[in-house]
């Protein structure tokens, strides 16, 4: 089993954010997505406005690498109407998966309407434009039992309102990777949080993202079962690297 084949090499810094011209950006996104063709990754991982770029340079080198953006990110505290919009301009620009942040904010405030509508409506226009799309829950924002719950309320969301057949092109996600914790703690992926959404996810699949960044956390989190990671650390991970059957 490749791991190529679990990888979604991610690039979302800003310009700002990375300290660099505009200019400067667009040679960084053009050469992270030539990694991914050349390494063969299953997905880039971009912000919105780059998904029309990275499709045009996929499609000419006749690449089947995926292309995927975020949606209401990283606060994931837009309103439904602008991340349903957002997510159209991005199947409209040739986008492959969504991974939409959640508005884990109002989940906890107690505004569980509002969020079972999120997932209704973004799953809903995914699976009608046979896109995949993934859940963020931000389990940093979370405390156990909200991990919980949060994945639990999107699987039952899910499970109650399409057919099986579409399950398998939803994911829960574990974090975006830019949540700002409070007293410095990890902000991704953690083995315990982990667990916790694949014991309360099913049947739908798990995404692991954000603080992964070697060969080993990686096939620890394939071990655990999860089907996607999510990482700025691609080439690291997978030279050279093949996990047996038995992972």
């Amino acid at each position: 089993m490749n791991i190529k084949d679990y990888l979604d090499s991610t690039y979302l810094k800003t310009a700002e954010q990375a300290g660099v011209s505009e200019k400067e950006t667009n040679q960084i996104i053009h050469d992270f997505v030539q990694e991914a063709i050349e390494e063969k990754y299953k997905l880039v991982m971009l912000r919105p406005d780059n998904v029309a770029f990275a499709k045009k340079q996929i499609e000419k080198a006749q690449s089947k690498v995926c292309i995927g953006t975020v949606i209401g990110f990283p606060e994931g505290t837009s309103s439904i109407e602008e991340k349903i919009s957002e997510a159209i301009q991005a199947i409209k620009d040739g986008v492959d998966e969504l991974d939409f942040v959640i508005n884990f904010e109002a989940f906890k405030l107690g505004d569980i309407d509002l969020v079972k509508q999120e997932v209704l409506q973004g799953t809903k226009l995914a699976v009608t434009h046979h896109k995949k799309i993934k859940w963020i829950i931000e389990i940093a924002a979370l405390n156990g039992a909200q991990i919980i719950q949060l994945t639990s309320l999107i699987k039952n969301v899910v499970v109650a309102n399409f057919t099986e057949k579409d399950f398998e092109h939803v994911f829960i996600k574990s974090s975006t990777g830019f949540y700002q914790t409070a007293d410095g703690s990890p902000n991704g992926a953690t083995i315990a949080a982990i667990i916790a959404m694949l014991e309360n996810a099913f049947p739908l699949q798990v995404k692991a993202s954000g603080g992964i960044k070697t060969k080993e956390e990686a096939i620890e989190m394939i071990k655990l079962g999860v089907k996607r990671i999510g990482t700025s650390a691609a080439k690291s991970i997978s030279d050279g690297i093949l996990i047996s059957e038995k992972y």
